[in-house]
């Protein structure tokens, strides 16, 4: 087929890209925004890409147009395939459609973790010679791609809530068809999109409406909102992690970085990674859990483990200068900025400053639902920067107001880059966290300070 895909630079659907052309499809694509690493990395599999929607891409038809979520009635292409009656479909229909139906799928729901334990659990499979197909919504670190078919049964999908398109506003996950669920947790996020917490439960209701009777579905007992799913009604082989699970986790050191496994408090394997943080060892342990389901023992999988890699912007280190080391996180929720900070703080001791930089980007964020538990989330740092977007509804300003350390805001990047330089001291550790390109801000830092501190 000659396949066309609106929206194709976003990692789910430039990942949906490179399966249709490993299946041997013509594939193009158009967005509003085409540049690397997306576009090189498509361009290198052989797609050809168009800058905009100008309508014209669709002239002759294609045989099947796959539109992404971020696609709306009034985008010029949209209106011609609805025009023309071009064939089309959502992104995750034709992954159920043309990859994932006669496939053993793996996925990963949840609030927050998806693409860490998603990349955890299809490496396990990879390092145990399982060659998995995935589609994950970051390239992980052991992979140079987002997606593959993989040469066995086994398929390890990010299973998003988000919804799947226009015309389509079911969550992403409820085409996916899992056989193993992992349900790392649930919040209430995606304000844009979901009413209220309800909203999101109800679609994580209908994921587990479709798990075999002997598939498994594996989530942690102390997460009230999940038991409230599952008490909704569950037809499939459960296990749980967590202190009254079959499964648990006990660091081994402050930070995290060594931890052990136990199911049935039976020790059963053992984990020293490069990864910090509570949150990090839940995820691991949940992709532990969900290889096992496949036939691997928690042994082979801790082994696997050991040599993990993350994706980018989960607590990267983007470089030093003068003793000032400046991460990089992918934080986009209260909950995950808590966690991050503190996996942080656990990783450079109490002696440390840690500074935060948030810009409030996610749809949720922007709309100030979460805006009451920012200044709580922030509590690890010894200071604050705040980044006041334009064009939302709020002010960041109260979030300022209500933290208990110094906390500075401006609405220009340039002017928080020498607010945050003539604030720091060397030995300082900065901490960026956006789920966006922050305007390029890690590396004005990096900049920044270099001069500040030539010597």
């Amino acid at each position: 087929m000659r396949i066309h895909i609106l929206g194709i630079c976003g990692t789910f659907m430039g990942g949906l890209a490179i399966l249709a052309r490993s299946l041997g499809h013509e594939v193009t694509g158009s967005d509003a925004n085409v540049y690397p690493p997306m576009s090189t990395l498509l361009e290198q599999e052989g797609i050809s890409l168009t800058q905009g929607y100008d309508p014209q891409q669709l002239v002759p038809a294609p045989d099947l147009v796959i539109i992404g979520n971020a696609m709306t009635r009034g985008n010029p292409c949209v209106e011609a395939v609805l025009e023309n009656n071009i064939p089309y479909l959502s992104g995750p229909q034709w992954l159920h459609d043309f990859v994932l139906r006669d496939r053993w799928v793996l996925a990963v729901a949840g609030t927050h973790g998806k693409t860490t334990t998603a990349g955890m659990l299809t490496w396990i499979l990879e390092s145990c010679g399982m060659a998995p197909g995935f589609v994950i919504g970051g390239v992980p670190g052991n992979f140079s791609v987002s997606a593959r078919l993989g040469e066995t049964p086994f398929f390890v999908i990010e299973a998003d809530e988000y919804d799947s398109a226009f015309f389509d506003k079911r969550s992403k996950f409820v085409h996916y068809c899992p056989r193993t669920l992992v349900l790392n947790n649930l919040e209430f996020d995606h304000a844009d999109i979901f009413e209220d917490l309800n909203a999101v439960k109800k679609q994580f209701h209908h994921l587990l409406r479709i798990v075999p009777g002997q598939g498994k579905v594996i989530w942690p007992e102390q997460d009230a909102n999940l038991r409230s799913v599952v008490a909704m009604g569950c037809w499939s082989e459960q296990e749980t992690t967590g202190a009254q699970g079959q499964w648990r986790a006990q660091k081994n050191c402050p930070d995290a970085s060594r931890w052990t496994i136990y199911l049935n408090n039976e020790a059963v394997g053992d984990i020293e990674w490069g990864l910090v943080g509570e949150h990090n060892m839940h995820n691991g342990l949940m992709a532990v859990a969900a290889a096992r389901h496949i036939g691997i023992t928690p042994h082979d999988a801790a082994n696997a483990l050991n040599s993990f890699i993350n994706a980018r912007r989960r607590l990267e280190l983007r470089g030093v200068v003068n003793g000032i080391e400046v991460y990089d996180d992918f934080a986009h929720h209260p909950t995950a900025i808590l966690a991050t900070l503190s996996a942080l703080r656990s990783k450079v001791g109490g002696t440390r400053r840690i500074i935060a930089v948030l810009e409030p980007r996610s749809n949720t964020m922007k709309l100030g639902v979460s805006k009451n538990e920012l200044a709580p989330s922030l509590a690890r740092a010894d200071e604050v920067f705040l980044f006041q977007p334009s064009h939302i509804p709020w002010r960041v300003s109260d979030v300022a107001d209500a933290c208990v350390q110094p906390v500075q805001w401006s609405a220009d990047i340039n002017n928080l880059v020498t607010m945050i330089t003539k604030s720091v001291k060397p030995g300082d550790v900065i901490l960026v966290m956006s789920n966006g390109g922050f305007e390029g801000i890690h590396q004005k830092l990096l900049d920044s300070l270099s001069t500040l501190h030539a010597v």
